[in-house]
């Protein structure tokens, strides 16, 4: 022990390293201020704050003592055992620590730096890593959306099934029936995700058609023709016909026409090139349907009626509006010449309708009245006021339309009384008879025209006419 004293007092002393007798010297607590503050504690002149003041700053000298020399000693008996080490320059207790060291202080392994010097706080990976470009993860918690560059963003409709399609289509197909408008069906289409059913719209829309009027199985021809190339090909016009001719049975309980009519359709298809020429022909002798087979006859018998495939554009007629004006005054003539002769209200009032022009009835009344004129006896003006109070009680007839042909006879009666002296007399009685039926009203009875006779002055006058 005596041995060890001597060899820590021998020692060289190292820089920055001092001795104990330094130590001593430097931080020894009665130093000449103690020493005055003593003489003057003895002579009793501090006040008893002073006195508390100088016993706190003698506490608090002595603590930072204490802990300089802790700390002094820890550091002189590190150094001198890194002396004594033998040399050892691996050993991890030779070795003074370096601040901020990443290599481990265990002195287990290889002495390099941890995590291969990728570790350890702000640090982002090891020199040289280059990082590859990660793709954005949606179900990460900080993804943003909107920082994500270019989003393009993509409308997703569903596709509709069979019940959904069907609630769908037929409101687009009876909207269509009163416009017309073949550009706007394309448009609705184009919204709807159709996927595989896309034939079907075609199916549904002949088989509306074909409860309709003409009119309408017009339009439906029409639209399907441009839908073709567009909307829908060959292929799927095909299979919705397909589809249609194995449904013809159930048709055929609403409409019992319905092969004839489908046989048109197809035929108006085929010359429309809606439908490929080789339709007909895969069917010959593989239809077992006897409505089936009439449909294909029908359509094959049109076809061969037109040579070089010419349009058949009046295999449904002109619809309403779209007859020319002669036209419609002949078949409304007929029409009343066959009520003469038959006197059916009904199958007249079916004519009437089939006709499909209810803005032009004035000309229904006007050509009445004037054959009521034009007749001998009192049969043509009791069946024609039948006939009107018919239409006018069923509502076929609207009293605008009633006023305005009844109108028109009394503008023109001046010159059909050229053709018929005792037209107004006739005209008087009929629109007597009507206001009774009430088929007109008062005040179209009160229009009514009456010739004056006209009167003389006397017998001698010369022919002088008084006014």
């Amino acid at each position: 022990m005596a041995t060890d004293v001597e060899t820590w007092t021998t020692v060289q002393k190292h820089d920055g390293v001092l001795s104990f007798d330094d130590d001593v010297d430097m931080d020894h607590p009665y130093c000449d201020e103690d020493e005055a503050a003593l003489e003057a504690e003895v002579n009793g002149n501090w006040t008893p704050q002073e006195k508390a003041l100088h016993e706190a700053r003698l506490k608090a000298k002595a603590k930072r003592r204490v802990r300089k020399s802790s700390s002094r000693s820890e550091s002189l008996s590190e150094s001198l055992s890194g002396e004594l080490a033998d040399g050892d320059s691996h050993s991890p207790k030779g070795k003074v620590p370096v601040p901020n060291d990443r290599k481990s202080r265990t002195g287990k392994g290889r002495g390099l730096p941890k995590k291969g010097g990728a570790g350890g706080k702000g640090v982002w990976g090891a020199a040289g890593m280059v990082y590859e470009v990660e793709e954005p993860d949606v179900k990460d918690p900080n993804y943003d959306e909107i920082a994500q560059g270019d989003t393009v963003y993509a409308t997703v409709v569903p596709e509709l099934d069979e019940r959904e399609l069907e609630k769908t289509v037929n409101p687009i197909v009876q909207e269509y029936f009163e416009h017309g408008d073949t550009k706007e069906v394309q448009m609705l289409l184009r919204e709807l995700n159709l996927g595989h059913h896309k034939y079907e719209f075609s199916s549904l829309a002949v088989s509306l058609s074909l409860e309709g009027k003409a009119s309408h199985r017009e339009l439906t021809s029409r639209l399907l023709r441009d839908l073709v190339g567009k909307e829908l090909s060959e292929s799927d016009m095909a299979r919705a016909f397909d589809k249609i001719l194995k449904e013809l049975p159930d048709l055929m309980l609403d409409t019992p026409e319905a092969p004839q009519m489908l046989g048109q359709f197809i035929a108006r298809a085929i010359a429309d090139h809606a439908l490929p020429m080789a339709f007909l022909d895969r069917y010959k002798g593989k239809v077992d349907c006897d409505h089936a087979r009439a449909a294909l006859d029908r359509a094959a018998v049109l076809l061969s009626m037109k040579r070089e495939m010419v349009r058949l554009d009046n295999v449904w007629g002109v619809g309403g509006g779209l007859r020319p004006v002669k036209h419609l005054v002949k078949e409304m003539n007929l029409l009343l010449k066959e009520y003469l002769v038959s006197g059916e209200v009904k199958e007249a009032e079916r004519c009437l309708r089939d006709l499909e022009v209810p803005h032009f009835h004035h000309e229904l009344v006007y050509e009445a009245v004037v054959m009521v004129l034009e007749s001998k006896g009192d049969t043509a003006v009791k069946m024609m006021c039948k006939l009107l109070q018919a239409f006018w009680k069923i509502g076929l007839v609207t009293v605008d339309q009633m006023n305005r042909g009844f109108q028109r006879v009394y503008d023109e009666l001046p010159e059909i009384t050229l053709d018929v002296p005792h037209a107004h007399s006739i005209m008087e009685s009929f629109t007597d008879l009507c206001y009774q039926e009430s088929v007109i009203t008062k005040q179209l009875r009160d229009s009514c025209p009456s010739r004056g006779r006209k009167r003389f002055v006397s017998e001698g006058d010369g022919g002088l006419i008084k006014n």
